[in-house]
């Protein structure tokens, strides 16, 4: 049996804690969150209750359960959802605030949504 060569052995110590010293000199990344799609179910002439935690670059998904057409268009213009019967469509939210819409067909029907930052 042969015994180690002493100058590999440092040579291998030496790039270990090199490793470990430029591991530790980079900056922590913080978590990226992820995006969420929410649902807004319309149903009876109504818009369902609007879900709570909606953040920029989440998607909201309206889901049209009635017989009729409707949209789902913000008073600002942010999104405008084209919705026959029975179809889903979505709209990715980009800015924070809050957004009252309705439908372009029944002005009866109103929600808002919040978004934060």
């Amino acid at each position: 049996m042969t015994s180690p060569d002493p100058r590999s052995e440092r040579f291998s110590r030496r790039r270990l804690l090199m490793a470990a010293g430029v591991l530790a000199a980079v900056p922590a990344f913080p978590a990226v969150a992820v995006a969420r799609t929410h649902t807004i179910i319309i149903d009876k002439m109504k818009f369902g209750p609007s879900p709570t935690g909606i953040r920029v670059g989440d998607t909201v998904a309206w889901v049209n359960r009635d017989l009729f057409r409707h949209s789902a268009t913000a008073r600002n213009r942010a999104f405008d959802v084209d919705l026959p019967p029975g179809a889903t469509g979505t709209a990715v939210m980009r800015t924070a605030g809050t957004f009252v819409y309705a439908c372009r067909f029944h002005s009866a029907m109103t929600a808002q949504i919040v978004v934060g930052a």
